[in-house]
């Protein structure tokens, strides 16, 4: 079983061994609808080209001498019940090959998502946005195409061959000629078309993630645009972007102008019309089934017609399919360990020997120190000495290259990742929050909880005053991030969560730099007040920051230079030894 930090319990297991397989696995998951198409296909295109055949016998019926009107109207309702059935197939395909498709898109966007859920942060560090959003939405959007109309129209057209084919051969084996020829052309050069247009197929898909992620950058960072003056510059990117978008487009409209099938399909109408005269005038055949041949023939048109795009629409599919299943495929580097530890938190960490790099780069090296239950623990060090790593370590966001990182006396990995993590909590310095409601934000870490509960959890963080000042209160929608508060307001925002989830363990990575002095002052002790009534359960805090206060409250501070632990106590006593602290203190200063 694949590493994942999230699955479902009734995850569906679909072949991903390639993106075709990965696909039919997909469909076949509701075997009724592939096999009503295949009947329905089948049925419609007979019903269509035997309505030739008994053109053909009316019109030999017309020129025979002492034809009877009985028997003309008998062939007349045949062709009227045959279209009737015609229609109704063709309704039946149209549901089937529809209700296919809306599942699969549904399926492959639900399988995406939980797979985009359990990928690591490292997974997810490394991708662009914008492209991710591109494959969840327009590539698996192309998946629903390949199938109604491309699968569909691809299918329908051969049998659009079969039938024609088969019954021309039950006219006169002899007509059988110049449909077998054309069947073999149309076969080569649709090969040939197919495989001018997949790579272009390919580009195409790659390209719009390109200019989707260009886009979502952008709109992301417009802030930054702007204050630079660059907008001239973006512009510039996102058209070179959209020029070559469009390019491949033009590509793809060369190749199809170049449609050899269409060619073959004339010439061989007019060879087959010839070569059933020829029938005709040597006794061999009746004219009635010189028509039906032709009706026949002009059968074949749509599959020739038609190949033109359905099978433009498969090759985007696949290749959608293909930057699809690359994400899910994607090993991450951390598993959930359903099986693993779940008990509360007692509180204890302990670092042993911890060393890890990312990217190849150390980030720490022979990390050791201990945090008993209901210590505060501040981390201080120069930008870059892995203090935020030191701590993502404890909610396994990474892994530890070597040593152990245990709470309560059990390796993080042994733990279970979704009862590790749900009793840690964090909160950074650039704080996320969701578009919506300031009491859903405050509620998110949680399950089902009371509005009190909230307002209590706002009144300890001191954002319960700011978020009454707002008309709607605590039903006011926020912007995507939290825009339309401001940078203090998104931390108390966060700090609340917290409130609310009653963490085992804290940690606070410079949350509180927008919060004036005053306001930092009261969560602190709200901090210390929930703390100290639940002897029982204690709450280990780890804190990051540059507030004097802060650290001189730390029960135990960590110095750390270039990812080593250069020493660690409480502040009289690194004031009195370390010179380390006494510069980074100095400076905080």
């Amino acid at each position: 079983m694949s590493k994942k930090e999230f699955r479902l319990e009734d995850e569906h297991k679909y072949n991903r061994s390639g993106p075709v397989r990965w696909i039919i696995s997909h469909a076949v998951r509701y075997p009724f609808f592939p096999l009503a198409v295949i009947l329905a296909a089948i049925s419609n295109n007979w019903f269509f080209s035997y309505r030739q055949v008994l053109i053909g016998q009316a019109f030999d019926l017309i020129t025979s001498a002492g034809w009877e009107m009985q028997a003309l109207l008998a062939v007349a309702l045949g062709v009227l019940g045959l279209a009737v059935g015609q229609g109704l197939t063709g309704l039946a395909r149209n549901f089937a090959i529809e209700f296919l498709a809306q599942r699969v898109e549904r399926d492959t966007r639900d399988e995406l998502y939980v797979s985009l859920l359990g990928k690591s942060q490292t997974f997810h560090s490394k991708q662009r946005i914008g492209d991710i959003m591109a494959r969840a939405t327009n590539d698996v959007r192309q998946l629903n195409l390949m199938f109604s109309p491309g699968v569909m129209l691809i299918f329908d057209s051969l049998m659009a061959i079969v039938v024609p084919v088969i019954l021309i051969g039950q006219l006169d084996w002899r007509l059988l000629l110049t449909p077998l020829i054309f069947v073999v052309l149309w076969a080569v050069t649709v090969a040939d078309y197919n495989r001018r247009l997949k790579p272009v197929s390919i580009a195409q898909r790659e390209q719009f993630g390109e200019m989707n992620a260009g886009l979502a950058e952008a709109v992301a960072g417009i802030e930054v645009i702007k204050a630079n003056a660059r907008e001239r510059y973006e512009w510039k990117h996102f058209s070179e972007d959209a020029r070559k978008f469009r390019d491949h487009f033009v590509e793809q409209g060369e190749i199809q102008a170049r449609y050899l099938p269409m060619l073959m399909f004339i010439l061989s109408r007019a060879g087959g019309f010839l070569h059933a005269l020829w029938l005709w005038r040597g006794g061999n055949i009746s004219l009635g089934q010189v028509v039906a041949f032709i009706g026949l023939m002009g059968a074949l048109r749509f599959p020739t017609f038609i190949s033109i795009f359905s099978f433009n629409l498969v090759q985007l599919g696949i290749a959608g399919a293909e930057r699809i299943l690359s994400l899910i495929n994607t090993e991450t580097e951390l598993d959930e360990n359903e099986t693993g530890v779940s008990r509360p938190i007692g509180g204890e960490v302990v670092f042993e020997h911890v060393s890890f790099s990312y990217n190849g780069n150390r980030v720490l090296d022979d990390v050791s120190f201990t945090a008993r239950p209901g210590q505060t623990v501040a981390i201080v060090g120069q930008t870059g000495s892995g203090k935020t790593t030191l701590t993502q370590l404890i909610n396994r966001i990474f892994d530890a290259d070597s040593g152990r990182v245990l709470v309560d006396g059990v390796d993080v990995r042994e733990w279970s990742l979704e009862s590790l993590r749900s009793q840690i909590s964090t909160i950074e310095q650039d704080v996320f929050l969701f578009s919506r409601t300031l009491g859903e934000n405050i509620a998110f870490g949680c399950g089902d909880v009371d509005q009190q509960a909230i307002e209590t959890a706002a009144r300890e963080a001191q954002a319960h005053d700011f978020i009454t000042s707002f008309s709607d209160g605590y039903d006011t929608d926020v912007g995507e991030r939290g825009v339309t508060l401001s940078g203090g307001q998104r931390q108390r925002i966060a700090i609340a969560r917290a409130f609310l989830t009653d963490p085992r363990i804290l940690i606070l990575d410079d949350s509180t730099s927008a919060i004036d002095s005053a306001t930092e002052d009261q969560i602190q002790r709200a901090m210390r007040r929930i703390s100290q009534g639940r002897p029982d359960a204690p709450r280990t805090t780890f804190i990051i920051t540059h507030r004097l206060s802060q650290i001189r409250w730390a029960d135990r501070i960590l110095v750390l230079r270039r990812g080593k632990l250069v020493d660690q106590g409480t502040h009289e006593e690194l004031m009195a030894r370390s010179e380390d602290y006494r510069r980074i203190f100095g400076r905080y200063d």
